[in-house]
């Protein structure tokens, strides 16, 4: 589930990241309701069934709940915070019924990992994921200007292409950071990698899909950013 927002006294109007139809909305009869509440909580897979009489009308889904991630991630704030802040930025980046089964697998991996060392890691991927999906991917593998696979540091603002060390060295007050996790030499050290990690991909987002749309990042993302860079 990617969203809920009550609909009348009762109803729920619930968006899901569904693999063969992308992002794609219905109305949950009694879903706000206490006996059907918990099956409607971001980032739970659900079995679902979608009704309508037409394919361009709203419909109806009726769901069966199969992992309860929401649940699971009560007892860690930075987890329940990514878990909402991935289920934000989707929910506001992917057009409506367009399929993108990378994302529906990308958004997948990253509710397996929720509790698990590295599991913000996968958040960056999948927000790089989510860049690639809607055009705009960033070219890490190679420096811009001498073509290496080393010592890559820094990503041109304007172009998304890494740049190494050597070559960005009289601009670099004018580059993006570039995590080693993201420049092939393994797993986040520490607060400040992901930061940079989040920064690189939240400055993408925003310039690429969200400022064209007059929208900001979504706040969530924001508090989650927050919440995982602050030192123990």
């Amino acid at each position: 589930m990617l969203a809920a927002r009550e609909h009348g006294e009762n109803a729920l109007i619930v968006t899901a990241l569904t693999r063969e139809r992308g992002r794609h909305a219905g109305l949950v009869h009694g879903g706000a309701g206490s006996r059907q509440r918990p099956t409607w909580q971001l980032g739970n897979r659900v079995q679902l069934t979608w009704r309508a009489r037409t394919a361009e009308q709203l419909g109806t889904y009726h769901g069966e709940l199969r992992t309860p991630h929401a649940a699971r991630s009560l007892d860690d704030p930075a987890a329940l915070s990514g878990l909402a802040a991935a289920c934000a930025m989707i929910d506001a980046a992917l057009p409506e019924r367009e399929p993108h089964p990378a994302m529906f697998d990308g958004m997948e991996a990253l509710l397996t990992s929720l509790g698990h060392p590295g599991w913000p890691v996968i958040f960056v991927h999948l927000e790089i994921g989510l860049l690639q999906e809607l055009g705009f991917g960033l070219d890490l593998g190679k420096c811009a200007v001498t073509g290496v696979t080393e010592g890559l540091c820094y990503v041109s603002p304007r172009t998304g292409r890494a740049v190494c060390a050597e070559a960005g060295e009289a601009y670099k007050e004018k580059l993006l950071p570039l995590p080693a996790f993201l420049a092939g030499g393994g797993a986040a050290a520490g607060p400040d990698d992901l930061g940079h990690g989040l920064d690189l991909t939240g400055y993408f987002l925003e310039r690429h899909v969200f400022w064209p749309h007059n929208k900001p990042l979504p706040p969530t993302r924001e508090r989650f950013v927050e919440t995982i860079t602050r030192p123990d």
